[in-house]
């Protein structure tokens, strides 16, 4: 539905598309309108295939009050009004919908809420400001929806406890450094040492705002700070639990944004997995996945990055007897993959790459006797694609799980598990 007026044009929501934007269809096409809920009459700015709410005429039915003071303005939650059975339903549809696309028959379940006490990191971005009578302030916060421009926030209520004053930490960095002019992405990591901050987007910094950053750091009593991966100072190792094991990531290393992300994505694969005598762990980050399977089987821990791997090591070896051994390679397995013959002695290979997905070392995967093969995703698209060639070299999809650790988002990680061989008439065969 749709009418035209002087203030805007009346439109009755449809669906929400993949980002959490309402949609409806126009004469012109399809309207995406952020914040937007199916089944709500509301009026709208529209511009080409984007639209601007202007006010909710008549509410959905699953509209529920927003809990933030910048929701409508902050990009950050995009269904934050959403009532909880609809919106589970919408993540856990956009895993149906992906594998359905890539003609795949698999039984997911429901999606598991792994927010727990919130998130444990975030990205703040910092820009610059010069008004016309040249005077300068700072603004600190996260992106407005589909737009470049910073909402400057004080808090954020989906962020942990421990992350309480991250905020503040990346107004007073940005401040800092405000002479550099130049855009910074200030991303804050909650451990359980304090806070770490690694600083991105000002380059090489001059001595005296390499010791500005140090002061600030005894100031605001963080673990530690770095400047584009290097470190200025460490008051106190950043550390981090990993099952049995205690790891210090290395700046800006990759962690899932909540510990009840973490510890769940960690379960279902550990189940998944079972007891086995030695697994491979690809994709392995700081050893999300390594040091749990490492409890029950030797593990080989395969990543890109050296420093990466160099944590897994030092984790490793802190724990002792705690694991069994963990060996590691680092490689570039987007273009070396690990060939179905390096995969022979491996009675399960955990993979969780980024979003692109793993679609050369899903080949070689496909090609291999691997008896189970987990795969974790926080892509659906790119997860259905490499299902689907697994599915293609003789694995059976067992359920798929989706997760949900970044609430009021459209992001959802899913998990799924593949054993060699297909039996006719088993979950995961292909449609069509």
């Amino acid at each position: 539905m749709t009418e035209s007026s002087a203030r805007g044009r009346t439109l009755r929501i449809e669906r929400l598309a993949q980002r959490g934007e309402g949609a409806v269809r126009t004469d012109g096409g399809v309207v995406l309108i952020p914040y937007a809920l199916p089944g709500d009459e509301i009026l709208a700015e529209v511009d080409g295939e984007r639209g601007r709410l202007l006010e909710v005429l008549s509410p959905s039915p699953d509209r529920i009050a927003p809990f933030c003071a910048y929701y409508g303005v902050c990009g950050g939650c995009a269904v934050q009004a959403l009532a909880p059975a609809p919106y589970a339903a919408w993540k856990r549809d956009a895993v149906v919908g992906a594998l359905a696309h890539a003609k795949i028959d698999a039984h997911v379940g429901a999606l598991v809420d792994a927010h727990g006490d919130g998130r444990r990191r975030a990205t703040f971005h910092a820009r610059t400001l010069q008004d016309a009578l040249g005077r300068t302030r700072v603004e600190v916060g996260f992106m407005r929806a589909r737009a470049h421009d910073i909402v400057d926030i004080d808090d954020c209520p989906v962020l942990s406890p421990d992350m309480a004053g991250a905020p503040r930490a990346a107004h007073a960095i940005a401040k800092a450094l405000q002479g550099t002019g130049k855009p910074l992405d200030i991303l804050v990591t909650a451990t359980e040492s304090g806070l770490d901050v690694d600083v991105r987007g000002c380059g090489d910094l001059a001595d005296f705002q390499r010791q500005t950053l140090i002061a600030e750091a005894a100031r605001l009593d963080l673990a530690r700070i770095s400047n584009h991966g290097i470190v200025l100072i460490e008051r106190r190792a950043p550390v981090l639990s990993m099952g049995r094991a205690k790891v210090t990531p290395p700046p800006g290393a990759f962690l899932q944004a909540t510990r009840e992300g973490e510890a769940t994505l960690a379960r279902l694969v550990s189940e998944r997995v079972g007891k086995v005598k030695r697994a491979a762990d690809l994709f392995c980050g700081v050893g999300t996945f390594a040091f749990r399977l490492a409890e029950v089987a030797q593990v080989h821990a395969v990543e890109t990055e050296r420093v990466w791997m160099g944590a897994v090591v030092r984790g490793s070896g802190d724990a002792g007897p705690l694991l069994k051994p963990i060996t590691t390679e680092v490689r570039d397995l987007f273009k070396r993959p690990l060939a179905a013959a390096d995969l022979a002695d491996y009675q399960a290979v955990v993979f969780d790459p980024p979003r692109a997905g793993a679609e050369a070392q899903a080949r070689e995967l496909a090609l291999s006797q691997v008896p189970t093969v987990v795969a974790v995703s926080c892509n659906p698209q790119t997860f259905a694609r490499d299902a689907r060639i697994l599915i293609d070299g003789g694995y059976v999809m067992g359920e798929v799980t989706p997760v949900d650790q970044f609430r009021h988002s459209p992001h959802v990680e899913v998990v799924a598990a593949f054993t060699k061989a297909r039996p006719k008439g088993r979950k995961g065969r292909l449609l069509g």
